[in-house]
């Protein structure tokens, strides 16, 4: 078995220094924490392991998701649930995964540490014909970084591809939660039979806090048991169990409801705001976008303002940038940062 060195994720610039006065980099809900899940988190007890087992929790999960407790993998955030299924698919004799492009670097970079074979796909008809027994794909709905999602049609041509291949598919669902417009089309189906990956701290704006879950298909045991076995003892700090232990509250969700609200509001006067600028723009049913300034946008300057912006080259688009849902006044300040930068 030979393993490579994979390179270094770029994920749009670096996240270093100084914290920039407004964030649209990031696609974490700019409103902030549910209060009572954000003091069941500060709340945490720190002072012994939680159960390495993770028995209640997993039982209150399968429970809201309607699913068995052994269904569900407690996970370090996305990224490491992404790093271990990928290590999984490769001890159940994987060979090759599946990658949107443009999309998240980690699946790819999961892949290539193990010596996958990487494959990459452009639309959902490139996806289904090249499905095979060996090979796991993952998709993003909604999709990082464009916010576009999956048609009844993708998810049926999909789901016929999945039974003629017999192929295992991975869907990440970390932007569901912020779904602004529309619902998605996910059949229940189809639904049973993948992995499905839920990532809830941007949705809390808690990125720091490192918690996530993967559910199991239902019947997959062999794939299951290996991607139990790799996993670290304690995955989970106290903080992250009680992030989750609280994210399938009637509270948080209630409150995630009326934060939709709000972002729909100030998706509009952003849009407008670059349109007036001139900016080239994407659609998106989420919290975050695809942007183009009419001309190059120099970042370092723009940084130095006080702005920070996801240069979307790393998804493999030179010239746009993934931008984020911001309050007004932090959205003033983007255009007036802007207008500057276009003077002479």
């Amino acid at each position: 078995m030979t393993f490579a060195i994979a390179p270094q994720i770029q994920h749009g610039g670096t996240d270093a220094g100084p914290v920039p006065a407004h964030d649209f980099s990031s696609n974490a809900n700019p409103l902030g924490p549910p209060p009572l899940l954000l003091a069941a988190v500060m709340a945490a007890d720190r002072e012994r392991y939680p159960d390495p087992h993770y028995t209640a929790l997993r039982e209150r999960l399968g429970l809201a998701w309607g699913v068995s407790a052994d269904r569900v993998l407690p996970c370090a955030g996305g990224a490491e649930a992404i790093r271990r299924l990928s290590l999984a698919t490769l001890l159940a004799g994987g060979r090759a995964v599946w990658v949107p492009q443009p999309g998240f670097g980690d699946y790819a970079a999961a892949a290539q540490a193990l010596g996958l074979e990487v494959l990459r796909y452009q639309s959902v008809a490139e996806l289904c014909r090249g499905l095979r027994r060996d090979t796991l794909a993952w998709v993003c709905d909604p999709c990082n970084p464009t916010g576009t999602a999956f048609s009844p049609q993708d998810w049926l041509d999909l789901t016929l591809a999945l039974q003629s291949s017999g192929a295992t598919l991975a869907i990440d669902q970390a932007y569901e939660p912020l779904r602004l417009n529309g619902q998605g089309a996910l059949p229940p189906v189809l639904a049973e039979r993948a992995w499905r990956l839920q990532c809830p701290n941007k949705a809390l704006g808690l990125t720091g806090v490192r918690a996530a879950a993967l559910l199991a298909p239902a019947g997959e045991d062999s794939l299951r048991e290996h991607a139990e076995a790799v996993a670290p003892s304690w995955v989970l700090a106290a903080e992250a169990c009680a992030l989750l232990q609280h994210w399938v509250s009637s509270e948080t969700q209630t409150h995630l409801r009326r934060n939709k609200l709000t972002l729909q509001q100030w998706q509009l006067t952003q849009h407008a705001g670059l349109q007036d600028l001139g900016w080239q723009q994407g659609a998106s049913c989420c919290n975050f976008w695809l942007a183009r300034p009419p001309q190059a946008l120099d970042l370092p300057a723009l940084r130095a303002l006080g702005i920070r912006v996801r240069d979307a080259g790393s998804f493999g688009l030179p010239g746009w940038i993934r931008l984020s849902i911001q309050p007004p006044q932090a959205q003033l300040a983007f255009f007036n940062a802007l207008k500057a930068l276009r003077r002479p």
